[in-house]
């Protein structure tokens, strides 16, 4: 299952979102998203575990809780939608 962690802290990297949701499991995936232009997080990521179970018991147990001073926001991803707009490329 892949979710979508949001609130994060500016400084949160990679490897802290994995350690943090290894507690409920193997952790397939774990990234911050960073801005393109300057490489600062943007303060949201997605964590993907292998086993649903384990997923809906990281949900569980992390929506909400304090991380450096943040409550995290920790849902199931949903898929991304298709831009709407008519720029060519």
């Amino acid at each position: 299952m892949n979710m979508y962690v949001s609130n994060l802290s500016f400084h949160t990297t990679d490897a802290d979102l994995k350690k943090l949701f290894e507690e409920f499991g193997a952790v397939s995936s774990a990234k911050v998203i960073t801005d393109r232009e300057t490489g600062r997080s943007r303060g949201f990521g997605f964590v993907e575990m292998d086993s649903n179970d384990d997923a809906n018991k990281a949900i569980k147990g992390l929506n909400g809780k304090d991380l450096e001073g943040r409550s995290m926001s920790v849902s199931e991803a949903r898929e991304k939608a298709p831009r709407s707009d008519n720029r060519r490329y």
